[in-house]
């Protein structure tokens, strides 16, 4: 993936504190989000967009916006991918779903789910074309027809 210089859309508490997770957020072009201010958030995501279009890079968004508790996946916040694809038109959109990864952290900070496989599952490129909202619906779909966590 480090080819492709992706950027991250994250929230602004992984900003500090995480030893070279933060340092990269802040200064590897990534975007920083304060989640209760939503105006702010999605200016930021477009100038992402308009950032990762110019550039030829790729962006990493996760659209339930924080991990599920219970494996289930959260319903999609459409408002930042939405903001992403109209900025990027050129953008492929890769699906991934991201199995058991609320198990390492069911029980809060500690203790941790240790044993717990994660699994990373990559669906098939969406073409960034046609009704944005049709095209946010089919990669909800993709993302959660993967998730197979708490079954």
């Amino acid at each position: 993936m480090r080819k492709h210089h992706p950027k991250f859309v994250s929230k602004k508490e992984l900003g500090k504190g995480i030893p070279s997770v933060s340092f990269n957020l802040v200064h590897g072009g990534s975007v920083l989000i304060d989640r209760n201010d939503g105006k702010s958030a999605i200016m930021e995501i477009g100038k992402l967009g308009t950032y990762i279009e110019k550039h030829n890079r790729s962006a990493v968004i996760f659209p339930e916006g924080t991990r599920s508790r219970d494996g289930h996946p959260k319903p999609f916040k459409p408002m930042g991918l939405k903001m992403l694809l109209k900025k990027a038109p050129s953008a492929l959109i890769v699906p991934i779903s991201i199995n058991n990864s609320w198990k390492l952290v069911r029980f809060g900070q500690f203790p941790m789910g240790l044993g717990a496989k994660v699994c990373i599952d990559v669906q098939q490129p969406i073409e960034n074309k046609g009704d944005l909202d049709a095209l946010i619906v089919q990669i909800e779909s993709s993302v959660k027809n993967g998730v197979n966590s708490f079954k």
